[in-house]
């Protein structure tokens, strides 16, 4: 196990690139109190505590950002494999969940984390059952999350818990989000989804939920609700919350794209689990232009089944480029930054996603003296990272600083985490 590591640290020779960069440029980066406190010309700064010294082989990238998982559903991985959505959630999925307590939701997410922390993932945005017990895991093993207790129905005690959950958790050590978490609207009743934009409103929370993610969900509004999904949500009052992450949108209707175009709301495209489900192509590029906000996640280990953000950043690029027979369309640069500070800011953390003075420390470190980058060069490195690149090559990751991950080592204990993750897998299924 891994010393995460304290104090000052200069990231010496390293190759910078985030999503605001035109190209890459070799630089020391300096960081303290979990902070950048300089960026210089490469051998420009001096040491003062730890050094890392990439050689002018090593990338330095903003941590990646997960939005949209379920972070313990790594328990589930493989059930109820090649089924459609409702029939895999009815079937195999709810009657499983309907066992997990806070012991199995614990060390799921710390598998979660091991997997997602050695591919490059700093950040996660997680919707599921006991939260408390996530959030202790995203604690203990230094990430950053953002954490709403998924709600199905109008369950009173399940809403005393995840407005208990932000008292305790949101803005706790810089790391911590809260957001309120109606499943669905095939899920969850107008009048609630109502009564639960007032309460984002009211306690400064962001709101999470899953929205138009098969071509059912469009039909039920239509059949069932009697309405269009955006009167839906200016009735309801959700496009008026603070944050509004829209999971998913594969089926979001073109003449509604403008009015999706705000600050304050982000469409979070989970490609992988989408093809694996059958769910349909995402109009990412549409979206984009008409100026919506655009993030990523894996969805849950149980419906990708992999929590592999650099995966989801080439086949987000690939889908879009096929599906319009347009090769120039999702630029790894747009890729690089849904997958970095688009995340980050959906999920609260204004601060998190590009390499700036100010900006808080969340990195992947990228191994570029690998066969496949050869012939990389500053202009063209975005291209290599996300067309040749693999999450194999990431070497380390940190947050706030602090080393979460670093050449096969992780600051937690790997071994007892995947046999405690073992042993609540079997519980759930025997």
């Amino acid at each position: 196990m891994m010393d995460r590591g304290k104090g000052a640290l200069l990231l010496r020779n390293v190759v910078l690139l985030d999503g605001s960069m035109e190209k890459a440029r070799a630089a020391d980066v300096a960081v303290e109190a979990g902070r950048i406190t300089a960026i210089e010309e490469a051998g420009n700064l001096l040491a003062s505590g730890e050094v890392f010294d990439g050689r002018g082989r090593i990338a330095l990238l903003p941590g990646f950002v997960n939005a949209h998982s379920h972070s313990a559903m790594t328990l589930l991985r493989g059930l109820g494999e090649e089924r459609p959505l409702m029939e895999w959630l009815k079937d195999r999925i709810w009657p499983v969940e309907a066992r997990l307590d806070g012991d199995a939701a614990y060390w799921g997410t710390m598998l979660a984390v091991l997997e997602m922390a050695s591919t490059g993932t700093t950040t996660f945005g997680d919707m599921y059952f006991f939260m408390d017990d996530v959030a202790r895991a995203a604690e203990v093993s230094g990430m950053r999350c953002g954490l709403c207790r998924g709600l199905i129905g109008g369950d009173e005690a399940k809403l005393a818990e995840a407005l208990a959950l932000a008292d305790v958790w949101h803005g706790r050590e810089g790391r911590f989000s809260v957001q309120i978490g109606p499943h669905a609207p095939y899920t969850v009743d107008p009048v609630t989804l109502t009564r639960l934009g007032a309460l984002a409103k009211e306690r400064g929370l962001g709101l999470h939920l899953h929205w138009l993610e098969t071509a059912w969900e469009r039909d039920y509004f239509r059949t069932e609700l009697k309405r269009e999904p955006m009167e839906l949500l200016e009735e309801t009052g959700l496009l008026e919350v603070p944050r509004l992450l829209l999971a998913h949108g594969v089926w979001i209707d073109e003449v509604d794209f403008g009015a999706l175009a705000r600050d304050n709301v982000t469409v979070i495209h989970n490609p992988s689990s989408n093809m694996k489900l059958g769910s349909g192509i995402a109009p990412v590029t549409a979206l984009r232009a008409a100026g919506v906000h655009v993030a990523l996640g894996t969805d849950g280990a149980a419906s990708n089944n992999r929590l592999d953000l650099w995966q989801e950043m080439r086949s987000a690029s690939l889908l879009a480029k096929v599906s319009l027979l347009d090769p120039t369309v999702l630029t790894a640069r747009q890729v690089l930054s849904m997958a970095t500070v688009e995340g980050a800011r959906a999920l609260g953390f204004d601060d998190v996603g590009f390499i700036r003075r100010g900006w808080q420390a969340d990195f992947t470190l990228v191994d570029l003296d690998r066969p496949h980058y050869t012939g990389w060069d500053r202009e063209n490195l975005p291209l290599f990272l996300l067309y040749a690149g693999s999450s194999a090559d990431v070497v380390a990751t940190l947050v706030q600083g602090k080393w979460l991950y670093r050449e096969g080592s992780f600051s937690c204990d790997e071994e007892r985490i995947r046999s405690e993750a073992l042993r609540c897998r079997r519980s759930l299924l025997s």
